[in-house]
């Protein structure tokens, strides 16, 4: 090769090379300003497909693909990639000095061809490796957010350390926060379907920051700013309306029992709350309770009575074991007191809600002062009776015998 022939070829390989990168800057403009970087070797594929047919080989192809995971983890939209490549094609195709200045439409159609497999392959590939990407970014993230909620509702983490990693998912620890529990009647065959729907409504009308769902051990878990769930509807209570509504709507899981603690500030109320929203649920499965949504505040009296369980088990012993020896056991008139109270100690709505007669509400009533000598319709004998029902039904007594004194 001749001095003349080397320098002809080298200026030849210069201007191919500034008009790729005059493309490829064009393309990026196009694009909203995309990082040029992003093309790799994507125009000189193009350019040799074009003149010569030549396919890319599969270790370029993942190049390409590699370029689709970077643009993933640098933010860049999908949309905005894509129409860097097919820009660049675009524009390479109008300025293709060889192709375009061919008057034989066969070279033309053949450099088409060429130019458009080389396309649809790169792109494809872009996006697979843009889409392998997202899903790694989501799969770390999904981890990372089931540390944090891990650690919240632990609460004995770092606070330092829990403080730095909490915010990037817009948690502001110092606020007052409260937890929410919703229990399916059976498994969630698809708990990202709960988790959206419930995202969806809650953003909604809390806003997404200081909002948290997930699940955990097979309940769907929220994490509200309390004042948020007040300013809707003016009670602590609102966030489990919210949900139960919200979650009522799905096809499965239904009926759904949704607890909610009370609210409390900084990272230790957030596991206080969370606590309490855990204990409110045993304690409705362990007393039967069938209240679509149920507070920690409610079921306050049942935590007093259950910290002193010898006193507790003394009380149902002393007061409510002669209803034993009653006809039918005790049972039927443990119900008949329980609905008794809750019925506001009105006879007439018992009976309704028991679905018998008044006459039966009040011959029980009368078995009960008679075999243990309280009276339910006098105000004093009516706390104690009532206390003691309310023991026994978390005893699950008398199903179960009543513990022995340890």
């Amino acid at each position: 090769m001749t001095a003349r022939s080397s320098r002809r070829k080298d200026e030849a390989a210069t201007s191919r090379e500034a008009w790729l990168v005059d493309v490829a800057e064009s393309a990026s403009h196009d694009a909203g300003g995309v990082p040029v970087d992003l093309l790799g070797d994507y125009l000189p594929l193009l350019a040799d497909a074009a003149v010569t047919g030549r396919r890319p080989k599969r270790a370029e192809l993942d190049a390409v693909g590699r370029l689709g995971r970077q643009a993933a983890q640098q933010g860049i939209s999908a949309g905005r990639v894509v129409q860097l490549y097919l820009s660049a094609a675009r524009r390479l195709w109008q300025d293709l000095p060889i192709v375009v200045g061919s008057r034989d439409s066969e070279v033309v159609r053949t450099a088409a061809a060429a130019v458009l497999s080389v396309i649809d392959d790169a792109v494809a590939t872009l996006a697979e490796g843009y889409a392998d990407a997202r899903r790694d970014l989501v799969r770390r993230e999904e981890a990372l957010r089931r540390e944090v909620i891990d650690d919240l509702l632990r609460g004995d983490s770092d606070l330092g350390g829990l403080v730095e990693r909490a915010e990037p998912f817009g948690l502001d620890l110092a606020r007052v926060h409260q937890v929410a529990l919703a229990a399916p009647s059976e498994r969630l065959p698809d708990t990202d379907a709960a988790i959206s729907a419930l995202e969806a409504v809650i953003f909604d009308r809390l806003g997404d920051r200081d909002v948290l769902v997930a699940t955990k051990e097979g309940l769907l878990v929220v994490l509200a700013p309390a004042e948020s769930a007040q300013a809707g509807g003016g009670s602590s209570q609102e966030l489990g309306r919210l949900m139960h509504d919200e979650l009522n709507r799905l096809r499965h899981g239904r009926p759904w029992q949704v607890t909610v603690g009370r609210p409390y500030p900084g990272l230790y109320g957030i596991a206080r709350s969370y606590e309490e929203a855990r204990e409110a649920l045993a304690m409705a499965t362990r007393l039967h309770l069938d209240t679509p949504v149920v507070s920690a505040h409610d079921l306050l009296v049942y935590r007093v009575l259950l910290r002193d369980q010898p006193a507790i088990v003394d009380l149902v012993a002393a007061v409510l074991s002669p209803l034993v020896h009653s006809r039918g056991g005790a049972q039927p008139l443990l119900d008949t007191l329980d609905v008794y109270f809750r019925a506001g100690a009105v006879a007439t709505e018992a009976a309704k809600r028991l679905h018998v007669s008044v006459r039966t509400v009040t011959y029980r009533l009368a078995r009960v002062k008679t075999l243990t000598g309280y009276d339910p319709a006098d105000p004093e004998h009516r706390f104690t009776l009532q206390a003691a029902v309310r023991g026994a039904k978390i005893l699950n007594w008398p199903v179960a015998p009543l513990p022995t004194p340890g």
